[in-house]
C-alpha cells in the first residue's frame, strides 16, 4: 500500500483554513455544535469538500489538537533553544503557562474535553494528543535530568501535563482565579517535575 501524497500549497492552505473554521465553530458553538456540516458551511464549502480532508469529526478533532501540540512545540522549542544558560526549564514552563492567557485556546480546549467525555472516538482523539504531548515532555525531561529511568522521566512528564491542563481552568478564570502564591506554587511543583531537582 503506497503512501498518501504530500499534499499541494494549495491544498495545505484549504486544509488549514477548514481547520480555522471547525476552531471557530468549536470555541464559539461548543463541542455538541462541532458537526462536519456545520464546519463545512462555516468554511464555505461543501460537505464533500470537507470530507475529502477529513472523512469524519474524529479525523477533523485529531487534526485540530496536532496543529494546537505542533504550534505550541514550535513555539517553547524556539524558547528554549534560546536559554543557553540552563532555564531552558523556566522558559518551557513559561511558554506553556502563556497559553492559560489565550482565551480561545483555553476555550476551545475546555470544549474538547466536554466532547471527550460524551464521544469515545473523540476520547480517543484527545487520549493521543496527551500521549504526544508528554512524550516530548519526557524526551525533555530525560534530556535535562540524565540519570532519571525512561519510566520516571515519564510519569514526570504525565503529571507536568496533567498539572498544565488543570490549571488552565483556574488561572484562566474559567473555575478559579491565579494568585501570585498559587502561580509560586505551581511554578516550583513543575519545575522539579521538569528535572531542576534531580532525584535519584
Amino acid at each position: 500500500m503506497s503512501a498518501a501524497p504530500e499534499p499541494t500549497p494549495k491544498g495545505r492552505q484549504r486544509r488549514e483554513a477548514l481547520l480555522d473554521a471547525a476552531a471557530h465553530v468549536l470555541t464559539s458553538s461548543g463541542g455538541s455544535e462541532l458537526t462536519l456540516r456545520a464546519v463545512a458551511e462555516h468554511a464555505g464549502v461543501r460537505l464533500g469538500h470537507l470530507q475529502y480532508y477529513f472523512p469524519t469529526r474524529a479525523a477533523l478533532l485529531a487534526a485540530l489538537l496536532d496543529r494546537v501540540l505542533a504550534a505550541s512545540l514550535e513555539r517553547v522549542t524556539a524558547l528554549t533553544a534560546a536559554h543557553t544558560d540552563g532555564t531552558d526549564r523556566e522558559a518551557l514552563l513559561d511558554g506553556v503557562l502563556s497559553d492559560h492567557d489565550d482565551p480561545r485556546l483555553v476555550r476551545l480546549f475546555t470544549e474538547v474535553w466536554a466532547l471527550a467525555a460524551h464521544d469515545g472516538e473523540a476520547a480517543a482523539a484527545v487520549r493521543a494528543f496527551y500521549d504526544r504531548y508528554a512524550e516530548h515532555v519526557a524526551a525533555f525531561v530525560r534530556d535535562r535530568a540524565p540519570g532519571l529511568s525512561a519510566a520516571e522521566a515519564h510519569h514526570r512528564a504525565e503529571v507536568f501535563v496533567m498539572l498544565m491542563e488543570g490549571s488552565a481552568l483556574f488561572r484562566s478564570g474559567i473555575t478559579g482565579r491565579r494568585t501570585a502564591g498559587s502561580d509560586a506554587r505551581l511554578r516550583e511543583t513543575a519545575l522539579t517535575l521538569l528535572g531542576a531537582a534531580e532525584r535519584p
